[in-house]
């Protein structure tokens, strides 16, 4: 079972990479690499869609493109899906059975409210709207890891003491696995990690992309994600390459995969 194969991957001090995939193309390659699990990314996604991140993708666009990750690899597949598509704890609920249905091993809800001025939920809603959601995850017929988020480091809404305080009440929720990205430094990073019993994700770009594997695993890390990071670097690809094509230089060309190695990790 994808749940089940999924959460035991979750390991306190031996953190696997989770890794984000934006269409079936990337997820089949990165499947035939060698991942151990796929997880989708929303605003990968949204840039498939010629979209830009930040809740432009609806529920029902989510779920489809989940659908074809899953059925794109064997492997466990975990879903980025923002703020549950939703403010209320009923259509959180809603988006995890959702989810189990659309064959995902888990997902991960997010404490912030989208739109055009983003804000993050007050802190009882966002407690509510985790522990919903771990309800109708444990009500399911299957395994189903939940992850929640508390993005209000990342994106400006609060510090660290906040998200600690949120990450253990989601904790206390229900949550199988906790996520604050990006912290201000490592040592904020350490905190959040020894604050709960419960796997931690550890968000892998920007500064924290200067260290290895191994010293998050001294830290307590469960898994490391790479959000967008890896879409961002094939967007940059074709910024980068585009305007050297565009004025009049091809040499960038030599740098292309060739068609066969492509098409063997495809046909895998």
């Amino acid at each position: 079972m994808p749940g089940t194969e999924f959460r035991a991957l979750h390991q306190k001090g031996n953190p696997f990479t989770l890794m984000n995939a934006w269409d079936a193309g990337s997820a089949k390659m990165l499947a035939a690499m060698g991942a151990q699990a796929i997880a989708t990314t929303s605003a990968g996604h949204a840039f498939t869609l010629g979209r830009p991140d930040m809740g432009r993708v609806s529920r029902d666009e989510s779920l489809t493109h989940a659908q074809d990750l899953v059925a794109a690899v064997n492997l466990p597949v975990s879903g980025d899906f923002e703020n549950g598509y939703g403010d209320d704890p009923d259509t959180v609920a809603e988006t995890i059975r959702l989810a189990a249905e659309a064959g995902l091993a888990g997902c991960s809800i997010e404490d912030t409210r989208m739109g055009d001025a983003p804000s993050a939920y007050d802190f009882d809603l966002a407690v509510d709207r985790i522990r919903a959601a771990a309800a109708a995850a444990r009500a399911l017929p299957r395994d189903f890891v939940l992850v929640a988020r508390a993005d209000g480091i990342m994106n400006g809404f609060y510090d660290v003491d906040e998200a600690i305080r949120r990450l253990q009440a989601f904790d206390t929720a229900g949550a199988d696995c906790l996520y604050a990205p990006l912290p201000k430094t490592m040592d904020d990073l350490r905190r959040i990690i020894a604050c709960t019993q419960k796997p931690v994700n550890v968000l892998v770009t920007g500064a924290f992309a200067h260290y290895s594997r191994a010293e998050f695993a001294a830290m307590g890390a469960a898994r490391l994600s790479l959000g967008s990071g890896l879409a961002r670097i094939t967007h940059a690809m074709i910024a980068d390459c585009g305007r050297t094509i565009l004025n009049g230089d091809f040499t960038d060309f030599q740098r292309a995969a060739r068609g066969a190695q492509i098409d063997a990790m495809l046909t895998n």
